[in-house]
Parts: C-alpha cells; structure tokens; sequence
C-alpha cells in the first residue's frame, strides 16, 4: 500500500508558543486521534516538528491511494474544528525502510 506525507501547517508562526487554551485542547484531541490511527495501523509515524522558523505536524500515513489519505486528515479534530490548521498530503516514494532489504 502507499504511503503518504502529511504536513499539519498551524494557523499562526507562533502557535506553538501561544496557544490558546483552545487549542491546546484541540492539540490534546489531535494526539489522541493519530494515535489511534497509529494503533490501527493507518498512521506510521506522528509528532510535531520544531522547525525554528514554525513549528509543524508530521505524520505519515499508509492508505489505498491519496483520496482515503486526504480522507483521514480531514477528520482530524483540529481540521473539524475550522481554526485555521491545514494539512498539505502528499504521496512518498519509499526508497528503503530500515530493518527491511532493498
């Protein structure tokens, strides 16, 4: 099955620094809802990035094809919640994985 690269994108820069109370509960809720897509087995990997000029969310996600990948993310309690988070999904190529042979 492929997988795909998903970049949640913050509503603000700053957003990881001053989140509203708000937000940090729809934060708590987004966790809990990749990890259990993780549990499931959809979802390969999540967590935040802390690239210094924004921090961000990575997770990548193994699906049929990209239509059930957006599908997903679209679920995703800070996207249902319509405050200005954004994911970009894009398919991967995987070129190895580690504890696998080429």
């Amino acid at each position: 099955m492929p997988f795909f690269f998903c970049r949640l994108n913050p509503p603000r820069a700053t957003v990881a620094s001053d989140m509203s109370d708000e937000e940090k509960a729809l934060m708590q809720a987004h966790a809990a809802w990749w990890s259990n897509l993780t549990t499931q087995g959809e979802a390969v990997l999540f967590g935040p990035v802390f690239d210094p000029k924004a921090s961000w969310g990575l997770g990548i996600i193994e699906a049929e094809d990209e239509a059930k990948a957006r599908a997903l993310t679209e679920e995703d309690p800070v996207i249902k919640a319509a405050r200005g988070f954004t994911y970009e999904v894009l398919p991967i190529q995987i070129g190895a994985v580690r504890g696998t042979k080429a």
